[in-house]
């Protein structure tokens, strides 16, 4: 496949006052909070679910659908609390997700790669030419990120 596809958007956000231990706890813990349905880029035909994490290297990242069906979306690789995240997410993609301080935030960045491993043909990818079908799944990790944001202002400004 041509080498153009090697990864996928890049996408940051600083997370509300949060140190980089509880945005990684908010991020991991409070997905299902968080993290909002996109009818483009979802892990099963009967989404949403519910997703969550379970907190250990080897742990999976699951969508518990309403009837109790859980579909395994990846296997966790990396689990460095306040640190790193990294997970596998279908397709033979992977999401690396890093927490650095940033003055009194945390700079959440998210790297989802290994689309060049999809064919163009596959649905995941929607038919979309490369370049926009990564253009549009990054807006949609853009949107992600904003929320997790959202979400660690509710906490942090309850907690104050």
């Amino acid at each position: 496949m041509p080498s153009a596809y090697r990864d996928t958007a890049s996408s940051r956000v600083r997370a509300a006052q949060a140190s980089p231990a509880r945005a990684f706890e908010i991020f991991t813990r409070d997905v299902a909070l968080w993290w909002t349905p996109n009818a483009l880029f979802r892990f099963t035909p009967r989404s949403p679910g519910t997703l969550a994490f379970e907190p250990h290297e080897g742990g999976r990242f699951t969508e518990t659908l309403a009837n109790g069906t859980v579909f395994e979306i990846g296997r966790i690789r990396v689990w460095e609390p306040g640190e790193r995240l990294v997970f596998g997410s279908g397709q033979e993609t992977e999401v690396e997700v890093t927490f650095e301080t940033v003055g009194a935030e945390t700079r959440v960045t998210v790297v989802h790669r290994g689309w060049d491993s999809v064919p163009d043909e596959h649905v995941a990818r929607h038919g979309f030419p490369n370049a926009i079908f990564l253009r549009r799944h990054g807006e949609w990790w853009q949107v992600l990120l904003a929320r997790l944001r959202e979400h660690a202002s509710q906490f942090t400004s309850r907690r104050s």
